[in-house]
């Protein structure tokens, strides 16, 4: 009888150790978009409403320095946009000057690895074939990551390409198509954040520690 017990505590422990392991190997460049917005999840109520509060300001401040930015998950995530025009001359993927200007204040949110996931998702018109639109929103997702690469941490950044699949408003006039070509930057909250709010106490870091 005791022999049964000691099997069954072990096989409990090896699956619990299994489950642990499979949980750190999940890399969030195999997930969806979706999935990557939807995790990490935020169980406990007080850390939610810290993450929260926090993520507020730090809207506040973006909006303050004319960025667009609005929130989803109950205010959990940030989506900061930016338009193409505003990054790329027409029809090209390589970033402008006034582009990397831009994105340049986005580099403090990659300088605590693990406070964030930051997702790039970029966007196209509709004019042209789905295979160039989508080809076109690669090229620029690419030139982002690789711009943020260049001169950060890009361990928890993951680039994707909708390309005309989700426009913003009806492509119906030239303006609602220069509204539908962006870039959305979403800051999701990840565990180092997660872990501070369990703490009682957010503070972003932005000393490099690549």
């Amino acid at each position: 009888m005791k022999l049964r017990k000691y099997i069954m505590i072990a096989a409990c422990v090896m699956a619990s150790m299994a489950l642990h392991l499979e949980a750190k190997v999940v890399d969030i460049y195999d997930l969806s978009l979706d999935e990557n917005l939807e995790t990490p999840v935020i169980k406990n109520e007080k850390q939610a409403l810290k993450i929260q509060d926090f993520q507020h300001k730090l809207a506040v401040s973006l909006i303050e320095s004319n960025y667009d930015v609005e929130s989803m998950r109950d205010g959990e995530i940030l989506v900061i946009t930016i338009t193409s025009d505003q990054l790329f001359e027409p029809n090209d993927s390589v970033l402008t000057y006034h582009g990397k200007e831009l994105l340049r204040p986005m580099l403090k949110y990659l300088k605590n690895p693990g406070f964030y996931k930051m997702l790039l998702v970029m966007h196209s018109d509709n004019t042209g074939s789905e295979s160039y639109t989508m080809k076109m929103a690669c090229s620029r997702v690419n030139a982002v990551f690789d711009w943020f690469d260049d001169n950060g941490d890009v361990d928890y950044v993951v680039p994707y390409a909708l390309g005309a699949s989700e426009p913003y408003v009806k492509n119906d006039s030239m303006e609602n198509r220069r509204k539908n070509r962006r870039l959305e930057i979403y800051l999701v909250p990840n565990t180092v954040m997660i872990e501070q709010a369990k703490r009682g106490k957010i503070i972003f870091s932005t000393t490099n520690k690549k």
